[in-house]
């Protein structure tokens, strides 16, 4: 059986480094610092899951984030669930991106670690 990858991408943090949950859950942990880097990565690997953050960029013309390019290319991923979390007070810009993505799952910050291993336990049991 092949080992089901996993993207994390933490561009800002601010929260506890979730890779050993990750990989409790069964997933190879590959990790990156930027949506630049990871949409690279993309185009070499296809995670089952992405786990990233919604950073509002208001300089952004066309655009709410870094990301909607991402989420150009994971959609190409067949199967591929994204799990975006993101601040409270930003949840009006992120409603933009989820009227055109399919995203799995949200989180608002402070993220609680039962909170994301719930959000896998689910994502999993609709793969068996």
């Amino acid at each position: 059986m092949v080992t089901p990858q996993l993207l994390s991408i933490v561009e800002i943090g601010g929260y506890p480094d979730f890779s050993s949950l990750y990989k409790q859950k069964g997933y190879a942990v590959e990790k990156t610092d930027s949506m630049r880097k990871a949409t690279k990565l993309l185009k070499k690997m296809a995670p089952a899951i992405v786990v990233a953050e919604f950073n509002f960029q208001s300089d952004f013309r066309d655009r709410t984030s870094s990301l909607e390019t991402l989420m150009a290319t994971v959609q190409r991923i067949p199967d591929c669930k994204v799990i975006v979390f993101y601040e409270k007070e930003q949840r009006p810009q992120l409603e933009r991106l989820l009227a055109v993505f399919d995203i799995y799952s949200t989180l608002a910050f402070p993220i609680e670690e039962s909170a994301i291993s719930d959000v896998l336990d689910q994502s999993q049991e609709q793969l068996a």
